[in-house]
């Protein structure tokens, strides 16, 4: 059986934004192609903590880019797998990422996906799903936090999630 698989967004997760600039979250400015980006203090930990029990891939519109900035920027081992876009067409009544999601993620795959955009649309993907589905919404001016990464383990240590 697979381990669950864990997409993980950039903006919004590990690169924060709408912040308070007089009282930031943890983190750093990292500058991505000559733009600053606030990467998350404790993000590469949190995603060293998950990829003990998930799989994991980038699905951002940053799709390669995020292989050239933030292994090294996070501290992870190694450069992840993405979802990419460009071939996935879009659908005006969807999510802009399911069709790129659908076309390289098994449908029966255990999978969480972790993004600081989820609507309605998403909600409904995931309740039709053949395999287990977990979406985990964050705030983009705090990102991945503790409570999320221990919803995360719970789940992919459960029944559901292993099969």
């Amino acid at each position: 059986m697979d381990r669950p698989l864990l997409l993980v967004d950039v903006d919004g997760v590990i690169s924060l934004f709408g912040f308070d600039p007089a009282e930031p979250p943890p983190g750093r400015f990292e500058i991505v192609d000559g733009i600053p980006h606030f990467l998350s203090a404790d993000a590469g930990r949190h995603l060293q903590q998950l990829a003990e029990r998930f799989d994991l891939a980038w699905c951002s519109g940053w799709e390669e880019k995020a292989n050239e900035y933030l292994p090294f920027a996070l501290g992870l081992p190694a450069p992840l797998p993405f979802v990419s876009f460009g071939d996935a067409p879009r659908t005006p009544q969807g999510h802009w990422k399911l069709t790129a999601i659908d076309s390289c993620v098994r449908s029966d795959r255990p999978l969480a996906w972790i993004d600081d955009a989820h609507d309605e649309c998403c909600e409904a993907w995931a309740a039709t799903r053949s395999g287990p589905t977990l979406l985990v919404g964050t705030d983009a001016t705090r990102g991945l936090e503790p409570y999320h990464v221990d919803r995360l383990m719970s789940w992919a240590g459960s029944p559901r999630a292993t099969g």
